[in-house]
């Protein structure tokens, strides 16, 4: 690529990722807030412990709901709007989301009345960001791979990965900084307002600058609008390559159907169980209920805050080292590796908690698990995602894998409270079980993954296709006879 080619692909490529920064930055501001929260919203009502703990979970996982909402629809938006549209439309809806959940009282109650009496507004806003979410989870790293040649793909689309734990570690400092300004009383009451106003900035940005990036050249094409895709290519890769890129992407619109098994029935069931097992390892619990696990070690309130920002600076620097071994040592060879040891430290990281064993050894697992996912399932299974479906159907596989990502998000996050603080289970593993469970998790990604999911570093997205295509006609030759 041309530097003045490259240059205009990393651009807009960076703009593409504020989605993902917005991403990882709406889903970690709770876990600062989430003691606040409980004190705010739910202990007013007065509720037994198992009612307090449904609620809560309720509450820390009410923008998965959105999430899964908004990856649901976001094959239709793209299709029907554009890569671009759906994007803006995310971008609307995080900003939307980070005034109403700050001040959930305004237009209903005086600002700083009892929370129980908003606590829907709170959720219904929590909702909209759950929403923008979803989106962006799906059409920025699928905007960045119909946009980036296939050589430089897997680190382009890498790079959303490394926004999403930017966005992640940034408001681990924020709500650490915001959480020193009073004391416990002002952070119950005002503090944790300060955290969800804070990605307002962002929010604006990303919506100001999504107006200067182009639409996808891939949906210009299948749109049948060839001169602006045209344009856009030129601007992308070299004359001789546009024409072998356009020429591809139109027999691929003219020949295949966009019906969603047009190439059967695996590929679907790959991205699908990619997603769920991201999920399921438990990254999630950790980046929400990181405090709390620190707590539950008999750390400090303020302590386990500074730690928080240790572990999102941990994810930062393994997702660098992801972004360089991507398109060098492939994408299966990461996802094993990182399974494995996600599985040691999760078994670990249980066993310190049922024999009571804290300090440095479980620090040191919480850390690893979040090092190996950072250079393995965190940024690769959103490379795959982005490249493993076929042009035509694309849109609706990406919406439908991702669905279900935050579906699995959700039931991880709702149970683990409902886990972590039921009282038979805590007198009798002490903490341990949750971890255990997500160590077997880890253990059966690895097995899926040795299994089943083909390596495509550096191919481009039709060559991709044309693995299923294979693949579908060994099946239809093998079912006629």
């Amino acid at each position: 690529m041309k530097n003045s080619k490259s240059n205009f692909v990393i651009k807009i490529s960076v703009i593409a990722t504020l989605g993902g920064f917005l991403f990882g930055y709406d889903t970690a501001v709770i876990s600062g807030a989430i003691s606040s929260l409980d004190h705010f919203f739910v202990k007013p009502l007065m509720l037994n412990e198992n009612e307090s703990n449904v609620l809560l979970g309720f509450i820390v996982s009410s923008a998965l709901l959105g999430c899964v909402i908004g990856s649901a629809l976001s094959g239709y938006v793209s299709q029907k709007f554009g890569r671009k549209k759906g994007l803006l439309i995310a971008a609307f809806l995080f900003l939307l989301s980070a005034i109403g959940t700050a001040i959930p009282e305004f237009g209903f109650k005086v600002i700083g009345a009892e929370g129980n009496s908003v606590l829907i507004q709170f959720i219904i806003y929590r909702l909209f960001s759950g929403i923008g979410i979803g989106l962006a989870s799906v059409l920025s790293p699928m905007y960045i791979a119909e946009i980036a040649p296939s050589k430089v793909r897997g680190e382009l689309v890498s790079w959303n990965q490394l926004a999403i734990v930017s966005g992640i570690l940034i408001v681990y400092f924020i709500n650490y900084f915001i959480s020193l300004h009073g004391d416990i009383s002002w952070n119950q009451h005002w503090g944790w307002r300060w955290m969800f106003a804070s990605s307002a900035i962002p929010a604006a940005l990303f919506f100001i600058m999504l107006w200067f990036v182009p639409e996808s050249p891939r949906w210009l094409l299948l749109q049948k609008r060839d001169v602006e895709a045209n344009i856009i290519l030129s601007k992308i890769i070299d004359e001789e390559e546009m024409k072998d890129e356009v020429k591809l992407i139109k027999n691929d619109a003219t020949v295949t159907s966009n019906k969603l098994f047009s190439y059967g029935i695996v590929v679907i069931i790959i991205g699908i169980a990619l997603s769920a097992f991201q999920q399921l390892v438990g990254i999630q619990v950790v980046m929400y209920y990181t405090p709390e696990i620190f707590k539950n070690m008999g750390i400090s309130s303020e302590s386990a805050m500074f730690q928080t920002i240790l572990v999102g600076a941990v994810n930062f620097i393994f997702t660098i080292v992801a972004i360089k071994l991507v398109d060098k040592t492939g994408r299966k060879p990461l996802l094993l590796i990182g399974s494995t040891l996600m599985a040691l430290c999760m078994f670990v990281l249980g066993s310190c908690f049922y024999f009571g064993s804290f300090g440095l050894p479980a620090v040191i697992c919480v850390l690893g698990f979040v090092a190996s996912f950072a250079f393995s399932w965190g940024p690769v299974t959103w490379v795959l995602l982005s490249e493993v479906f076929p042009n035509t159907i694309r849109s609706k596989a990406l919406s439908i894998a991702v669905a279900v990502q935050w579906i699995s998000n959700y039931f991880v996050s709702f149970l683990f409270p409902l886990l972590d603080k039921n009282s038979v289970l805590v007198n009798t593993f002490h903490h341990a079980f949750s971890f255990w469970i997500f160590g077997t998790m880890a253990l059966l990604s690895f097995l899926f993954v040795y299994k089943f999911v083909p390596e495509t570093k550096k191919l481009s997205l039709e060559e991709i296709e044309l693995i299923w295509k294979k693949k579908q006609l060994k099946t239809s030759k093998k079912n006629n006879y």
